[in-house]
């Protein structure tokens, strides 16, 4: 059976397109997982883990107001993850992962689990919100199998 990355590298090398990601809270995972997979320097440029604000603002070019204003973990700052990386990696696509997988930190509105995925190519950017209440190990798997998922949606 072939799998959800060999798929997207598939896809992505028969256009000959190219992928970075931006991690927050899946930590690289998602970047591990697509160079597990052979062949992924067809496709695959680059990935940037970006934990605190201001990696977020230096590397991606996310804004302070941005930041402020919705927080770390919003669609906003998602967006802006994916369109600034897609431009500074030069990349036909981008996916951006941001969320709070706990045990600690979540809030009222955004309860641990929360993950807002962002997928950016030259003219538009698709952010949706997820929940995914498990263990970290879990839940960086469930954000970055939703992630390819969004991206092989697209394609």
């Amino acid at each position: 059976m072939v799998s959800l990355i060999e798929t997207l590298g598939e896809k992505l090398s028969a256009r000959h397109q190219r992928l970075s990601v931006a991690e927050s809270c899946t930590g690289g995972f998602l970047s591990n997982w697509i160079t597990d997979s052979p062949g992924a320097s067809r496709y695959f440029e680059q990935g940037v883990v970006v934990y605190s604000n201001p990696s977020k603002q230096e590397l991606l070019g996310v804004s302070a107001k941005s930041l402020e204003q919705f927080g770390a973990v919003s669609a906003e700052v998602a967006t802006e993850m994916a369109q600034g990386l897609r431009l500074r990696a030069k990349t036909d696509y981008a996916l951006a992962i941001t969320g709070i997988a706990g045990p600690g930190g979540g809030m009222p509105d955004k309860p641990v689990g929360t993950v807002f995925i962002a997928c950016a190519d030259g003219t538009a950017c698709q952010t949706e919100e997820f929940h995914f209440p498990t263990d970290r190990i879990d839940f960086k798997r469930k954000a970055a199998e939703a992630a390819v998922r969004m991206l092989l949606k697209k394609l």
